[in-house]
């Protein structure tokens, strides 16, 4: 098959990759011509995509990336792989999958089947993507993105792919695309239950971040290791799953998606309370780390050297997109501390540039494999949001 995948970030070039290796020819559609540039000359930007098997597929000819949108016409299949995230009062932002399917009613002039693997409310499919298409009969099927960025044991080859169509005739090709490259499909009734069920996958584990959140906060007070409490309760062999506190949630999917149910919820008049909730606890976590780390430092961090180790989201993982670290740094110079940041995975962030691990105060806030242990031991005092750090405060 011909392939056009819409968004080379995390998710887009996952597809791209797994198209290519299963045979498809795939072209990769992106408005950055920085990154285009990159991808052609076989540098990969994601973890789990190495430079020398992107260039393996460039030199095949069974992978090209492009900013020429007629070159989607023609594709027997068009992924739309864009960011769905939250405007400035954290409501669902669709803006740029608007922009994909204008760029498919004014450029794809053959019949195609159109899946939606952006993360977005029940309705978006039918309402935001074929509602817009106009001009020719498309085929419109969801199946949102599983991607976990830097998860060496679940890919996009062993983990359940969920399928809804607008017809059976989608859901079909759609199956037919994805068994490809996919080992186990999962068809439901329609694009809605595909689309809910992955928003309502991160609001569950939202929630239960949130929970034990507010837990190790209050077994703080009560004088107890939350996490203690947290690895004694997991002893129990059944009706109970493990999560562990943090300084929040980041990424582009956990501090994003509850809220897009939410505001669905809102709309059929179902307030999701609830979700709100959480949402509120997570949010409020990089001040409750601040706030401990201003205790644990005599009680002022004015005027003192305080490194942030970690701006990541996740460990091993470059992404630094809605990264609680933000957070911390700001509500840390908004206490009257110099504050740098180390991320051996990161070069450049908020126009900043990697410093060196060293101060009166070191707050780690996401650990990589890489960690040097011994200079944040020189820092006069430590924080650990990882609880994986022996002899430190933490959360």
């Amino acid at each position: 098959m011909r392939v056009a995948i819409i968004g080379q970030g995390y998710v887009g070039l996952t597809i791209s990759v797994g198209a290519a290796g299963a045979g498809h020819s795939v072209v990769g559609f992106d408005v950055n011509e920085g990154l285009v540039a990159q991808l052609n000359a076989g540098k990969s930007h994601i973890e789990g995509i190495s430079d020398s098997a992107l260039a393996g597929f460039i030199g095949s000819s069974a992978y090209r990336a492009t900013t020429d949108a007629a070159e989607l016409n023609g594709a027997d299949v068009i992924v739309v792989a864009v960011p769905t995230p939250l405007d400035a009062a954290r409501n669902p932002d669709l803006s740029f999958v608007h922009a994909a399917a204008d760029l498919i009613t004014e450029n794809v002039k053959s019949p195609a089947l159109i899946v939606n693997e952006s993360t977005s409310y029940p309705g978006t499919l039918r309402n935001e993507i074929a509602a817009r298409i106009t001009g020719v009969d498309h085929l419109y099927a969801s199946s949102p993105e599983r991607v976990d960025p830097g998860n060496n044991q679940w890919g996009t080859k062993n983990t359940p792919r969920l399928i809804g169509g607008l017809t059976p005739e989608a859901v079909a090709k759609a199956r037919e695309f994805y068994l490809t490259f996919c080992d186990s499909i999962i068809e439901v009734s329609s694009p809605e239950v595909a689309e809910a069920a992955k928003i309502f996958e991160n609001t569950f584990r939202q929630v239960n971040i949130a929970l034990v959140n507010e837990f190790a906060q209050i077994a703080d007070a009560l004088g107890i290791s939350g996490r203690e409490v947290i690895e004694a309760a997991a002893t129990k062999p059944y009706g109970f799953m493990q999560f562990s506190p943090g300084p929040g949630v980041g990424g582009h999917c956990i501090p994003v998606d509850p809220s897009y149910l939410a505001h669905v919820a809102n709309q059929v008049g179902v307030p999701a309370t609830f979700i709100k909730r959480a949402n509120e606890v997570n949010l409020a976590m990089p001040a409750y780390v601040v706030k401990q780390v201003i205790a644990g430092s005599g009680g002022s961090i004015q005027g003192k050297n305080v490194v942030v180790v970690g701006v990541s989201y996740k460990s091993n993982v470059a992404d630094t997109r809605e990264t609680p670290a933000a957070a911390v740094i700001d509500l840390l110079r908004d206490q009257g501390a110099t504050v740098t940041w180390h991320d051996d995975l990161v070069d450049t962030w908020r126009g900043e540039t990697s410093a060196p691990i060293g101060g009166d105060i070191a707050v780690v806030v996401t650990r990589h494999d890489g960690i040097d242990l011994k200079a944040i031991a020189n820092c006069g005092y430590v924080f650990d949001c990882t609880g994986t750090i022996a002899g430190a405060d933490g959360i």
